[in-house]
């Protein structure tokens, strides 16, 4: 198992009475498991996530962010069934049966989603075996989908949801390649398999990347790409290639072209590693040309000379507080990207790329949010929230199911034992699906990997 607690420590993830299934997990409700089966069938690779069980719980007196721009002071946020249901001031009515926590002085926030990461692809310990994120065979790979890569005893998922109150990622292949290949979304529950950690009914991703990375490592070999203009005439042919095998006998399997005409046919959604606003742009037009749209794009140093065209196209850009100029085609990245983009009313997303990173995403918005408020752009709290829970989930296709703490949603939840915006605060509680998976006031609730333990006559590790 990913999490020791689970096979060592007997329920450290709690949930010492429930029944599991074979994939390790909670057994769900009957219903609930048959319609799950009834939309998989027909999928290779199908989901076996089921969630965990969870107390029908009420979180009473603190300050709730709701995910879609709202703020409540001394807040209710009721969930049962591993659904919210019910949110509101202090008048909001508590139904018996359900266990009550104040959360005076604390603050409530819809779980944290990271657009970009790859753990699992990229695991701890960092070491080259473990190196199983790039298929970089080819500059065009879209046959590769990154959950055949992914590891799901990887301490870093342990560590998102502990430290960054991390409930629900996408995993994206590395961007050596034009084509990329397929991501997978996830829960960040702890499974065997990565099938039972698979996000149920999310739409694929399908990641792209355009200049200096495929250009150089293909380039660098002798072979096409070389150049920026290379790679744009290998991503137009590749696509003038899918869109005759859309259009024509499908019944001939072709992995590739699969995933090319899943993308033409609006299914899989487009994630586009892409820095420079000019290359973005290029982007958007070969996108009309061939028939798909960008969902987001990924990195996205320069969005901010485009916030415009960003916004009449409804892209999202998934972007860094601050890291810029570690490459030429980062230099004119500037901390005032997400604020600028804001202003416009574009679509944001603060993203991790990074298993450091996606522990304190909260903070990285908060730079964001505080490097725009130095220019004199003014961003609610609230608003900088849903940079880190519903724009996410909006770009990944999954917004009708989390991202916010809306009635029937999944009751993806954090308690922090502060203003979420600041440095000094951290998640207390963690609630998957309804169920606590994460205390840090409780030791049976704190999931650790076999990797954390250590070794025997390491510290305190008997």
């Amino acid at each position: 198992m990913r999490y020791r607690a689970l096979t060592v420590l007997g329920g450290a993830v709690a949930l010492a009475a429930c029944s599991t299934g074979s994939s390790g997990q909670s057994v769900q409700s009957a219903s609930s498991a048959a319609a799950t089966a009834s939309k998989s069938e027909s999928a290779p690779f199908p989901s076996t996530y089921r969630r965990y069980p969870g107390a029908p719980t009420a979180l009473v007196g603190a300050t709730v962010y709701d995910g879609k721009g709202g703020m409540i002071e001394g807040g209710t946020v009721l969930f049962a069934d591993g659904k919210v249901v019910g949110i509101g001031g202090s008048d909001l009515g508590i139904p018996a049966g359900y266990t009550r926590i104040d959360g005076t002085g604390k603050f409530v926030t819809p779980g944290i989603i990271d657009i970009h990461s790859h753990l699992g692809n990229y695991p701890s310990p960092s070491v080259q075996a473990h190196s199983d994120g790039n298929e970089a065979t080819s500059p065009m790979t879209p046959q590769v989908w990154a959950e055949h890569s992914v590891w799901p005893q990887d301490p870093g998922f342990s560590r998102a949801m502990a430290n960054g109150g991390i409930t629900s990622l996408q995993i994206l292949p590395g961007s050596a390649n034009l084509m990329g290949g397929r991501s997978a979304t996830l829960k960040n529950v702890p499974s065997r398999t990565v099938q039972g950690m698979k996000f149920p009914d999310a739409p694929y991703g399908f990641k792209m990347a355009c200049g200096e990375n495929p250009k150089r490592v293909y380039g660098g070999r002798g072979r096409m790409p070389s150049t920026r203009m290379g790679n744009f005439a290998v991503n137009r042919q590749m696509w003038l290639d899918a869109k005759v095998y859309a259009d024509g006998d499908r019944k001939k399997r072709d992995l590739a072209k699969e995933t090319l005409a899943g993308v033409l046919d609006g299914d899989i959604l487009v994630h586009n590693h892409c820095y420079r606003a000019d290359e973005m742009a290029l982007v958007m037009d070969m996108a009309k040309e061939a028939g798909y749209r960008v969902s987001t794009f990924h990195h996205a140093v320069e969005a901010y000379k485009i916030g415009d065209l960003l916004k009449e196209n409804e892209v999202c850009s998934a972007i860094w507080a601050d890291w810029y100029g570690f490459k030429m085609e980062s230099y004119d990245g500037i901390p005032e990207n997400a604020a600028l983009l804001q202003k416009e009313g574009a679509c944001v997303v603060i993203h991790s790329d990074d298993d450091m990173g996606i522990q304190r995403l909260n903070q990285e918005a908060a730079k964001a949010q505080a490097a725009g408020k130095r220019m004199g752009i003014d961003i609610s709290d609230a608003t900088v929230i849903s940079w880190i829970t519903l724009n996410a989930a909006k770009a990944m296709g999954i917004d009708d199911q989390t991202g916010s703490l809306e009635d029937g949603k999944m009751a993806d939840v954090v308690l922090w034992n502060g203003d979420p915006l600041s440095v000094y605060s951290r998640p207390e509680k963690v609630w998957v699906d309804g169920a606590l998976l994460f205390d840090a006031n409780d030791p049976k609730r704190r999931p650790v990997s076999d990797f954390e333990l250590g070794q025997p006559g390491e510290g305190d590790v008997k």
